[in-house]
């Protein structure tokens, strides 16, 4: 079932039931569909519809949801931008996407000053439905998203979510999860990061609560802990890395986490020993490991068999999810994935290009084995990509970054092991001073994308065919790093 005809769904049958909550403010089904509705009746009095894409520069919270509903029921496609990257890549991001409005809740920014795009400031949306507004008939192709990923061209890239995926995704998350209207999901991933799905659809699919992880938990382990039990958190879908800070500075052997009956991860690999650890603390909640690049959102997944772990084994990703089907290319190991889970395509010159090839499969760039039981496991990517933090980073586009840089003449970045995130960004540059490289890449980057690491290099090596030698250069760094 498609978003918008879950919502009117809920909105007949359960209109007090609560869907979201942020910071003691809740938001039920009457409100956010009241609001919605004004906010998308504005966006089609302007023009706006089937067939264009609206900005939300908006941080996660209940005036985003409102945004990314009041969208949807006008018939548009929702772009979300993150106020964590600079405005560079942001304005390229309307630009690329075509943008026909942002929604705000500050129309002072000095960024978009330039961008000549009107805006609406949804805090102001009224709370009153339109008299005689009607909802766009919504059709299962219909675009519903963009979400921007590094490019390897160096530039963000936009994949396009259709209201199919989506529907499909939320259908099979309720069904696997069980998730029903006595749940409460915490949520911390921004709107721009493929897991903000599950949060924003998949729970008010099932008539559960989303719970917004307050912004300043994120790097307070020990608080978030306090907040997961205060609010009697029942399931969360998050990242590897921060299950690892979780682990290690929660304070989980003091005391539980009693209501919690299952966690979610995805978005990078979960180190085995740290994931065994995380059991061992919670052992009444159930685990799942969530596999899949944001083209595909989740196309496997592993319920953890925590019997199964070991400290030298791999993790499984599992089997197939969403309806998936899955084939590995015998040369290459590399996943193929069909299935009604699969974005629409790239958004590219102002359309969607699709990416499949001949026999309708999606090339994924993952490595993977299957092992002696039939699950699939995970073995990397077969191109330079990154995932750190819960984040799938191309290189390239940091490298293009660091290589403007005042005094820099050459920038290679490569992702380098880590126990706690699984990897970090290191980069070897040629010229210029690390604090005067640090400043700039702090202004230009987003910090899931800085470098934690840098290795300045009179020359970068180079292989014989006279590119560069990302191996070297990973070798370098790791000893640099041990010394």
């Amino acid at each position: 079932m498609t978003p918008v005809a879950c919502l009117q769904r809920l909105w007949e049958h359960v209109p007090r039931q609560v869907l979201f909550s942020e910071a003691g403010r809740q938001l039920n089904v009457q409100e956010l569909y009241v609001r919605a509705v004004s906010l998308a009746a504005q966006l089609r009095g302007r023009g706006i519809g089937p067939g264009s894409n609206v900005a939300l520069y908006l941080t996660r919270g209940l005036d985003a949801v409102v945004a990314v509903y009041g969208i949807l029921l006008a018939g548009a496609c929702y772009v979300p931008l993150n106020s964590a990257c600079p405005g560079e890549r942001n304005r390229f991001i309307l630009r690329d996407a075509g943008c026909c409005c942002v929604l705000v809740s500050d129309t002072s920014l000095p960024w978009m000053t330039d961008t000549g795009l009107d805006s609406i400031d949804v805090t102001a949306v009224p709370d009153s439905l339109p008299g005689a507004d009607t909802v766009p008939e919504c059709n299962a192709e219909d675009h519903a998203a963009i979400l921007y990923t590094s490019g390897s061209t160096g530039l963000p890239k936009g994949i396009v979510i259709s209201q199919r995926a989506i529907a499909a995704f939320s259908d099979w998350s309720v069904s696997t999860f069980g998730l029903n209207r006595k749940d409460r999901v915490a949520s911390l991933a921004p709107f721009n990061f493929d897991l903000s799905l599950f949060d924003l659809f998949a729970v008010p699919a099932a008539g559960a609560a989303t719970y917004f992880v307050p912004e300043e938990f994120k790097l307070a382990p020990a608080r978030l802990v306090d907040w997961l039990r205060q609010q009697a958190i029942s399931t969360w879908y998050t990242v590897p890395s921060m299950l690892g800070m979780v682990t290690l500075k929660g304070g989980l052997n003091k005391q539980g986490l009693p209501w919690l009956r299952q966690l979610l991860f995805a978005g990078e690999v979960f180190p085995t020993p740290r994931l065994q650890q995380l059991c061992a603390l919670l052992p009444d909640t159930d685990f799942y490991n969530l596999f899949g690049p944001t083209e595909t959102n989740v196309c496997l997944y592993w319920p953890v068999d925590k019997a199964r772990l070991n400290g030298t084994g791999r993790i499984p990703v599992g089997g197939s999810a969403c309806q998936a089907q899955l084939a590995v290319d015998p040369e290459q190991g590399e996943l193929l994935v069909k299935g009604p889970c699969l974005m629409s395509g790239y958004w590219q010159d102002g359309k969607v290009v699709p990416v499949l090839d001949a026999q309708g499969w999606f090339h994924t760039g993952d490595r993977v084995k299957v092992n002696a039981v039939g699950e699939f496991e995970y073995y990397g990517r077969l191109d330079r990509m990154i995932k750190s933090a819960g984040y799938r980073i191309e290189p390239a586009e940091i490298e293009q970054v660091l290589g403007a840089a005042p005094g820099v003449l050459q920038a290679a970045v490569v992702g380098i092991p880590d126990s706690l995130s699984g990897t970090r960004i290191a980069a070897a540059v040629e010229g210029a001073d690390r604090f005067s490289l640090q400043a700039y890449a702090s202004r230009q980057l987003a910090a899931w994308m800085r470098p934690s690491f840098y290795l300045f290099v009179n020359d970068l090596p180079l292989l014989p065919n006279g590119k560069t030698d990302y191996q070297a250069i990973a070798r370098a760094i790791e000893q640099e790093m041990k010394e």
